[in-house]
């Protein structure tokens, strides 16, 4: 998909990512933590290690530069070096900044930080269903070729007291969460559902009139049309890789844009449908009703208390 509809796609989940802390350690060593956070991501920022969490046949190795994206787990352990005896434990600094990290020896110690990737209410649905359980990103590969450089910035920004580091280490989690999202596109074969589609280069031409004019009524004649393609094989293939048929993600995209509608202004109902493309204020909050569990008053009073 085009940079700016995927950039529109996580505003409306409001994707963020948050620095949370880190590790540093040499010689052999364990860390090991609860995991609170849905997703989360663990980046390699020198030195190697081990990583193992439930669900996890054999632990993933971990090389310079590589992220781990953990998914609904609830344990996580990070090992490092080798020899005999036991490791010795190692607490992870949890600030932001890390200032208590600005010692370390990137030529020596084994170095890794973590982000929180949080995610309102439709993110949660959208793409902790479109990731596996535990993904990993390899730094070496051709399509991270800037994910090693923003997460170098990421670390010196998040070590180094300077003015305005708390800006910059806001930006860079949000490039790094970025940059991992598209390495790891390019280096698998997604499962059916919304980052498979968003990058789907035949079917663009369709998603480009569902996310620029989602208020028109479309049928599955004129969209297939768009992607050059018969209705029936048009039908078949957003299916197989959106894990839905076009117009149930029609449906869904109008929601997601009625939910930031409803968040973030005073707009009226019966406008906000009207604009969507529903008939009546009753059949738009009737399907809201369906999709979000609440209607639209309700929904707007509740992410507005909360």
């Amino acid at each position: 998909m085009t940079t700016d509809q995927l950039s529109e796609a996580l505003d409306l989940v409001e994707v963020r990512g948050l620095l949370t802390g880190g590790v540093a350690a040499t010689g052999r060593w364990v860390s090991r933590t609860p995991m609170q956070d849905p997703l989360k991501l663990f980046a390699m920022v020198s030195g190697s290690a081990r990583l193992t969490t439930d669900g996890l046949d054999a632990p993933i190795e971990l090389e310079p530069g590589d992220v781990a994206i953990v998914n609904s787990r609830s344990w996580l352990a990070l090992e490092g070096g080798t020899g005999d005896g036991l490791p010795h434990e190692v607490v992870p600094v949890e600030h932001d900044p890390l200032t208590g990290l600005a010692g370390v020896d990137r030529g020596i110690d084994d170095i890794v930080i973590g982000v929180r990737v949080d995610l309102n209410e439709a993110g949660r649905t959208l793409l902790l269903q479109a990731l596996p359980p535990v993904a990993r990103v390899r730094a070496s590969a051709a399509a991270a070729a800037n994910l090693r450089g923003t997460l170098d910035r990421l670390f010196d920004e998040a070590t180094r007291e300077r003015s305005g580091s708390a800006f910059a280490i806001r930006q860079h989690g949000q490039l790094l969460l970025l940059e991992v999202l598209r390495a790891y596109v390019d280096q698998v074969v997604l499962p059916p559902g919304w980052l498979r589609v968003l990058t789907d280069e035949r079917l663009r031409p369709a998603l480009t009139l569902i996310h620029t004019e989602p208020g028109k009524p479309w049928g599955l004649q004129e969209l297939a049309r768009a992607a050059a393609m018969s209705r029936t094989s048009f039908a078949e293939r957003f299916r197989t890789v959106a894990g839905m048929p076009p117009l149930t993600y029609l449906s869904r995209w109008r929601m997601l844009l009625a939910q930031r509608a409803l968040r973030d202004g005073d707009v009226r109902v019966g406008s906000l449908a009207s604009h969507l493309g529903y008939a009546s204020e009753s059949a738009f909050s009737t399907a809201f009703k369906r999709e979000v569990g609440m209607s639209p008053m309700r929904y707007r009073y509740q992410v507005r208390a909360d």
